[in-house]
């Protein structure tokens, strides 16, 4: 038979109240970092569908445009209205993705926008939007997007052909990219980019170090990785190769989290 002062118990102890306190804070503390981590990973598997349906959508316009991919900027060197990603009536606005070459073959007629959320700023499209609605996301123009990689600069108005992509599993067709400007401060803030760069420029169809190297535009958000789409349909992340220096708007673009991966050649960018 239980005693009197047995039944009258009720409740915790504030010592006890103060034990299950500081485990839950202890637990807290150690699920934290695994729960932000597994957000991270999950923006990060999201990005790549988006990468993966942008390619999907390049090779389905390929297959039903004589094997031509799309144009990354036909019209770059002239009146520079027409994107891979849109189409704009003047250089004073964004690009409307509704005209996007790519938008029938989109699984929701649009180019979604990466998870990740990257502080793009935001204004006058001619100073600082002028890529807007690319989704964060870059496109191969100098070998994939235009014959540039043939010889001509000019020839942006004409497209490479998939069969022409010898290893297409080695090929980089799209990736996570952003640029790196400087605001009148000399703070330095992001805007979107629909290219993905390669580390070289070319002189008549080849790399020519001797110029130095570009402004690069691949975006390592994803944990310090970008995640890039391959000419043959697969997608996976890459890992940062130092790189310290300046770009063409004097940022520090490894600050930025902007370089590329591998060894700094265009070997991830050619079609041969």
């Amino acid at each position: 038979m239980r005693s009197k002062r047995d039944n009258s118990r009720k409740g915790f102890t504030l010592i006890e109240l103060l034990v299950v306190i500081a485990v839950i804070a202890l637990m807290t503390g150690i699920l934290m970092p695994t729960l932000g981590k597994a957000k991270q990973v999950a923006k990060s598997v999201l990005c790549r569908s988006n990468l993966q349906s942008l390619v999907m959508a390049n090779a389905a316009y390929a297959s039903e445009n004589h094997d031509r991919m799309v144009l990354g900027a036909s019209d770059i060197y002239s009146t520079n209205l027409e994107r891979w990603h849109g189409v704009r009536n003047s250089v004073d606005e964004t690009f409307d993705y509704r005209k996007s070459p790519l938008r029938s073959y989109m699984g929701d007629s649009s180019v979604k926008k990466c998870p990740e959320k990257v502080e793009f700023l935001q204004g006058d499209p001619a100073a600082t939007d002028f890529e807007d609605g690319c989704g964060g996301y870059g496109y191969n123009m100098t070998y994939l997007g235009s014959r540039i990689w043939a010889g001509n600069w000019s020839s942006c108005d004409k497209p490479t052909r998939l069969t022409e992509v010898g290893m297409p599993g080695k090929t980089l067709m799209f990736a996570d990219t952003a640029m790196a400007e400087l605001d009148a401060s000399g703070v330095p803030y992001y805007i979107e980019y629909s290219f993905a760069q390669a580390p070289f420029f070319l002189d008549n169809g080849r790399p020519e170090p001797a110029w130095g190297y570009a402004s690069p535009s691949l975006h390592f958000r994803h944990n310090e990785t970008v995640n890039v789409g391959w000419a043959d349909g697969h997608v996976d992340s890459e890992i940062m190769t130092e790189f310290d220096q300046l770009n063409v708007y004097g940022v520090n673009s490894s600050d930025m989290m902007l370089g590329w991966f591998g060894v700094l050649n265009n070997d991830p960018f050619k079609i041969k």
